[in-house]
């Protein structure tokens, strides 16, 4: 997935917009009564000069009284009509933009939750969560009512020359005679926003993935008293978004007053131009009254066009990141006739497996070892020699370069993921507890899994009793990052889920490694009951843990260097008895 953080927009990409506009398909019908009322709308606005001047030209001067009533209440009865449009038109518009959001906000979140870990490596969480948030929000005045009000502010100056040009075509000429001063300044104008609008995003990203790393590693922060230094830094980023916040607050204060005055010229141009004829007898006080008002009209929505090209551009710039997870292709999708892993009656076969995270580094060189049902493997070796990626590409969270994986014979990557992953529980040394209840954590939210169960679990490995006495036991929230427990105990708990979801195949990566010895000896006591009638890997660094393991896989740079039981490693004086040796003092 590539940046576009440090991208400046340089025009509008009128195809990214067609794009979006994809997901506005399901509401087009409401969409077009949408345009329908507003094509009304724009036409009626101009009509309140056109009247006003009947009424002072026909009724006021002619000091018709009736027909002076009966006009201010056509007048009266236009304004309600209109503002009753507007107000239908903003309510429906609201609606759909919201709809909108909501449909490209779960397609944004479900593509993510999609993409490989590889993504998650190379992107920082941040940057994630801002395409997701201020990315997606960003494109909220687009959708509520930034198409449809260009459609109508361009709608609304065509109805409004007309009306003007039918009055009278001189006058209209006087009126936009200004023009020119705005155009150019409105050049200038999109020209500057442009690039601080974009040098915005950029710097909303880096806060959010700054403030993400930073929470994430507090307790490393503060430990070794790096505060001062990170403050620093967040200093500096926060100047630089402050700054181009600034700029763009000086660009809209010096561009709204260039507005205001060509407003202002032009009704100083109609004032000069119809007093001179109104007083040779040639032009009426009602038309001089109408013109004010036209030009008064013509003038905002000139002003809203270039507010909403500004809500185009970063839109645009908001679209093109989200463009960017959304064209970010999804690994390993399961192929159209994949089929359901209903379960595993044999054993699970690495067939010469080579493997690497990036296309010129590889980091398992032709593995091949089976593992028959209801067999404990392990896997040994040094960090990075390989053990882990094996788990990976076990659960296909990647595909090997060359050779294959098989269960039962079949090739997992013709098994739907989904199936493949049901059938294996993988506890890690890292263990991650969400923000929610003690038996949510156990069960993730699976509604097959009742709360029987979940306690029948945690009463299998010897749990039960810890989470008991937690302050509302099994419903006890968890904090973030769960800093309500004890290292241990969120490992038990994540025994605990392992066991609950009734897996086939039973990978432990290091998941004692981190746990105090009498924590330990508990879990120990209770693995038996995990691994019964399970497939089982187990990762490991503390020999003790596996002297029981049926295979013992010894892993030396991605290579294979040796295999077979405890004891018969042991005799064979390599490799594996080194290791033991070192950790056993003989």
């Amino acid at each position: 997935m590539t940046s576009q953080d440090d991208k400046v927009y340089s025009s509008v990409d009128y195809t990214l917009i067609r794009r979006l506009l994809v997901f506005i398909k399901p509401y087009r019908t409401s969409l077009f009564i949408v345009f329908l009322f507003t094509v009304i709308a724009a036409g009626m606005a101009p009509l309140r000069p056109y009247l006003t001047k009947v009424g002072i030209d026909s009724y006021i001067l002619q000091k018709d009284e009736q027909g002076l009533l009966m006009m201010v209440g056509i007048i009266v009865s236009v304004l309600l009509i209109h503002a009753g449009l507007q107000y239908f038109t903003s309510i429906m518009l609201q609606r759909i933009g919201q709809k909108v959001l909501y449909n490209v906000r779960m397609e944004v979140f479900n593509h993510i939750q999609s993409l490989s870990l590889r993504s998650y490596d190379t992107t920082p969480v941040g940057r994630l969560v801002t395409r997701v948030t201020n990315d997606i929000e960003a494109l909220n005045e687009l959708f509520t009512s930034g198409v449809v009000t260009i459609f109508s502010d361009i709608l609304l100056i065509a109805f409004i020359i007309s009306f003007m040009l039918a009055t009278s075509w001189e006058v209209t000429l006087v009126t936009i005679g200004v023009l020119p001063l705005l155009i150019i300044a409105t050049i200038i104008f999109r020209k500057k926003v442009r690039v601080v609008y974009s040098e915005t995003r950029r710097l909303i990203g880096k806060l959010n993935a700054f403030l993400n790393e930073y929470i994430t590693g507090i307790t490393t922060i503060q430990l070794y008293s790096q505060e001062s230094s990170r403050f620093k830094e967040f200093d500096e980023i926060n100047t630089e978004h402050r700054n181009v916040q600034l700029k763009t607050i000086n660009y809209y204060a010096s561009f709204f007053p260039v507005v205001e005055f060509t407003s202002a010229l032009a009704l100083a141009l109609i004032l000069w131009y119809t007093s001179s004829h109104i007083f040779e007898g040639t032009m009426s006080l009602g038309m001089l009254i109408a013109f004010t008002q036209y030009a008064e009209m013509f003038f905002r929505p000139i002003r809203d066009l270039t507010e909403k090209y500004n809500t185009l551009q970063s839109a645009v710039a908001a679209a093109e990141r989200i463009y960017d997870i959304l064209d970010t292709p999804i690994p390993m999708q399961d192929d159209s006739d994949a089929k359901e892993l209903r379960g595993f009656t044999d054993s699970i076969e690495f067939n010469h497996v080579t493997f690497g995270y990036v296309p010129d580094k590889t980091v398992l060189h032709d593995i091949s070892f089976s593992v028959k049902k209801g067999q404990m493997i392990a896997l040994v070796g040094a960090t990075g020699s390989g053990k882990s990626s094996i788990v990976n590409l076990l659960c296909r969270f990647y595909d090997p370069n060359a050779g294959a994986i098989r269960i039962d014979g079949t090739d997992i990557r013709n098994f739907t993921k989904t199936s493949l992953r049901s059938k294996i529980a993988l506890v890690l040394q890292d263990v991650f507890l969400f923000s929610r209840s003690v038996a949510d954590n156990i069960s993730l939210g699976n509604p097959s899994i009742t709360r029987a169960e979940i306690e029948k679990a945690a009463e299998a490995l010897g749990a039960a009793e810890f989470i008991r006495s937690l302050p509302q036991g099994f419903d006890t929230q968890m904090i973030e990052r769960a800093g309500n427990l004890s290292v241990g105990q969120k490992q038990l708990i994540s025994f605990c889920r392992a066991l609950a979801f009734d897996p086939d195949i039973l990978i432990l990566d290091e998941a004692t490694s981190s746990i105090d010895t009498e924590t330990e000896q508990l879990i120990n006591a209770s693995l038996d009951t995990l691994m019964s009638n399970r497939t089982s890997i187990v990762i490991a660094h503390r020999l003790s843990t596996i002297q029981k393991a049926d295979n013992i896989i010894v892993l030396h740079q991605g290579i294979i260097r040796e295999m077979g039981t405890h004891q018969e490693l042991l005799k064979q004086k390599g490799y594996y008895a080194r290791l033991h040796a070192l950790q056993f003092g003989h």
